[in-house]
């Protein structure tokens, strides 16, 4: 791959990286909610994520499950699921801890349980897959020796620049959760306001 191309894939993932969606929105609300530790915890769970789907495209499978409309609908059903039950259990937390501050919020998830939150966020969202299975081979020459390391070098660099840009809207969230930590009752509003995220995620990932 020579340098203009390189450059070229790297601006498109930041910018699209930058794009308001569902990870960098749940991001924001959880660092706001959790502190930019858990934003960062949760940014590598997404990243790993990315790494898991890189591999299916390199491997051929992404096309595979692309071609089955069960594959297809399965990945939605479980995915749509999955955040369905994270979004009640934060409006649970939220309708229990009435008189929550954000001063005792930052073990309310251990940092394995938002790693694999991150992961299983990207891993069940089939339009992830169909991106990248969209995205990646734009850049690489078919023709060319190895193209499937290619593709897996491509997958890594977009994780790594997604990483740092999560990490850093993290920190940014962090930063504004200290000037909140003495609101009354912002922890609970931003409990229902995780749900409200979690929960139009997953109508979003049904309905398109």
């Amino acid at each position: 791959m020579d340098g203009s191309t390189f450059a070229y894939f790297l601006t498109a993932s930041i910018l699209l990286t930058l794009a308001p969606g569902p990870d960098i929105l749940y991001l924001l609300t959880k660092s706001l909610s959790d502190g930019a530790k858990a934003g960062i915890i949760l940014a590598c769970g997404l990243s790993s994520g990315i790494i898991f789907h890189t591999t299916l495209v390199m491997l051929g499978v992404a096309a595979l499950i692309k071609s089955s409309a069960t594959a297809m609908f399965l990945l939605k059903v479980f995915g749509a699921a999955y955040l369905l039950f994270l979004a009640l259990g934060a409006f649970k937390s939220a309708r229990t801890d009435k008189n929550f501050s954000l001063k005792s919020s930052g073990a309310k998830v251990t940092s394995a349980a938002l790693y694999k939150r991150g992961v299983l966020m990207n891993v069940l969202n089939p339009k992830v897959l169909l991106f990248f299975l969209a995205f990646l081979p734009q850049f690489v020459n078919m023709s060319a020796e190895s193209p499937s390391l290619t593709v897996l070098f491509l997958g890594v660099t977009f994780a790594a620049q997604a990483l740092t840009i999560f990490s850093c809207v993290a920190i940014f969230a962090g930063r504004v959760r200290n000037l909140l930590l003495h609101k009354k009752n912002i922890g609970q509003l931003l409990n229902y306001v995780e749900a409200a995220v979690l929960t139009l995620i997953a109508l979003g990932l049904i309905m398109f």
